[in-house]
């Protein structure tokens, strides 16, 4: 099969391997499309952990082809996608229902490979059958979705709050979809680039704050009677917004890491602030128990779509300028990869 296989930091080449090889509970999928996720030129460049060699890509959609002998809940034929989380489901945080802090779990396209490729293997748990009317790549995006509504749910965001979002990429824009569709009374979103200020605009958040030519800190504060913003999701994952974060947030207020920073970014923290201003701080890095259906359910009833927030289609054999267009081409929002 052809597949995008990173050798090792930004050596990225399309080259023919084998079909993955499946176990008696495993499935083989016919990849249809896969999303660039913001992880992946991470991965690409090396500021997140990952192994080489790998085929990345873990926003995928498409058609089983074969199944292990052992596999009875799929069928060959299906149209799916799957959960990217590979958890072992016996060490302590298993058992207690944090799949995501599995002590060895393995995530598709990050860790294992993934779906930069004509077919990959998913274990028979993992996989969420679709509707025959959704197409392939509002398939692709229930994992980023799955994601954003796990972000949701770890800040317990509350009807009638204030939410301020750092960055209108792929996952500020769906986090400022979700908040409202949870009852948010605004949705404050502040970035630098034009073309995804406008998009915000578009998807109806409430107000969006050129970064470049207002303060941000100072506008999501006028907004909210100058105290900050009830709940503030960093999604860009850089240090300097990281910092922004933690200056828009009110007293008693909620951050979310949410933005993946690279793995030796570092801010400094003032404990007292912490402490005096009573702030709760949430991570939140992946789809969870539950999400996968709750984001098949948005898409279906169409609550969400995902063409709003994708720009492009590509192929597997433009892989590499894709990568590449994600990391510096900001006009760009998402690009899914047609195979």
């Amino acid at each position: 099969m052809l597949a995008a296989v990173l050798h090792k930091k930004e050596e990225l080449r399309l080259e023919e391997v084998p079909i993955p090889e499946i176990s008696e509970d495993e499935v083989i999928i016919r990849v249809k499309k896969c999303g660039i996720c913001g992880t992946d030129p991470h991965i690409f460049k090396g500021h997140f952990p990952a192994p080489f060699p790998l085929i990345m890509g873990h926003e995928f959609s498409g058609e089983i082809v074969n199944v292990g002998k052992q596999v009875k809940s799929v069928a060959i034929g299906a149209k799916v996608t799957a959960d990217i989380n590979i958890s072992c489901n016996h060490c302590y945080f298993c058992r207690v229902g944090q799949k995501l802090l599995c002590e060895s779990i393995k995530q598709i396209g990050v860790h294992v490979d993934g779906a930069f490729a004509e077919y990959v293997k998913v274990p028979q748990g993992n996989i969420y059958t679709l509707p025959d009317e959704m197409d392939w790549e509002k398939a692709a995006y229930i994992e980023p979705l799955a994601c954003a509504i796990h972000g949701l749910e770890r800040a317990r965001m509350t009807i009638g709050s204030s939410v301020a979002i750092i960055g209108a990429g792929p996952m500020g824009l769906a986090l400022g979809k979700l908040a409202k569709l949870n009852g948010a009374a605004q949705v404050i979103l502040t970035e630098l680039n034009q073309s995804r200020i406008e998009k915000a605009k578009a998807i109806g958040v409430d107000h969006v704050i050129h970064a470049g030519q207002e303060n941000p800190i100072e506008a999501v504060k006028e907004l909210t009677e100058g105290r900050g913003a009830d709940f503030v999701f960093e999604a860009v994952g850089s240090s300097y917004t990281y910092r922004q974060a933690f200056e828009m947030v009110r007293r008693g207020g909620t951050l979310i890491a949410y933005g993946a920073a690279p793995a030796d970014a570092a801010i400094d923290i003032k404990p007292f602030d912490i402490f005096s201003k009573e702030l709760t701080i949430v991570g939140s890095y992946a789809g969870s128990y539950g999400t996968w259906q709750q984001a098949i359910q948005l898409i279906k009833n169409g609550l969400f779509n995902p063409h709003e927030i994708i720009t492009k289609t590509i192929a597997l054999e433009q892989i590499i300028e894709g990568i590449n267009e994600a990391l510096y081409n900001k006009d760009v929002i998402k690009i899914m990869v047609g195979i």
